[in-house]
């Protein structure tokens, strides 16, 4: 009975895996910075800058365990393959919570430098819609929608993706409901804005989202 329970469990654990998948590769652009510990285990952050199709990079925050990678080592300017899964939690500030993201690495690998950019940045989620989409048309008449999709973990946690999505995905996701099914491909990208604070100062800050290329509404 047990090792039914057992095994139950690890089927559920590689299907929570399954639903949540990263590849990144490209250069080392910061050091690593400690992020916390897990049982003894040091988890730390680096920025990876990833290549676009276009001339542009991304710079996705990568977190680490020390026990895949030598963090005491400044490896700016190395290049690297990510596999793993894109994680959220609530950072507490300006009291409210802010969502931060990054890729939590699995997998870990040197590389020379990437050439193929298609296959540089992947991502594919399959999760739940958790708030009405946003959907809406440029200026120039360019259709836009933004959603958030929770992604079940183990042990009965969830990271909340903000996707966005564009043309006639855009306009699919806007009859979307609110605890309906869906799977996502695309790739992670960065993005920066500037953030109004109090007495009119201003932040310069970095969002991460997930740029749809294709989707399945799964009900």
């Amino acid at each position: 009975m047990n090792v039914m329970k057992k095994g139950e469990h690890l089927h559920m654990s590689e299907k929570m895996i399954e639903n949540n998948q990263v590849s990144i590769s490209g250069e080392i652009v910061s050091e690593f910075m400690f992020s916390h510990e897990v049982f003894g285990e040091g988890f730390y952050l680096v920025n990876v800058r990833v290549k676009r199709l276009s001339e542009s990079c991304d710079c996705i925050p990568v977190m680490i365990s020390e026990r895949l990678i030598d963090v005491s080592r400044d490896c700016r300017g190395e290049f690297i393959q990510v596999s793993g899964q894109f994680r959220s939690y609530n950072r507490h500030e300006e009291k409210k919570n802010r969502l931060v993201l990054s890729v939590f690495a699995r997998e870990v690998s040197f590389t020379e430098e990437e050439t193929d950019q298609v296959k540089t940045n992947q991502i594919f989620l399959d999760g739940f819609i958790c708030k009405p989409p946003v959907y809406r048309k440029t200026p120039l008449g360019r259709e836009i929608s933004d959603m958030l999709v929770a992604v079940n973990r183990p042990y009965g946690k969830s990271d909340y993706i903000p996707c966005i999505c564009w043309g006639r995905n855009a306009r699919f996701t806007s009859a979307f409901e609110v605890g309906g099914h869906v799977q996502i491909w695309g790739r992670i990208q960065s993005r920066e804005y500037v953030k109004k604070m109090e007495d009119d100062f201003t932040e310069r800050r970095v969002a991460y989202e997930v740029s749809v290329s294709k989707l399945e509404w799964l009900g």
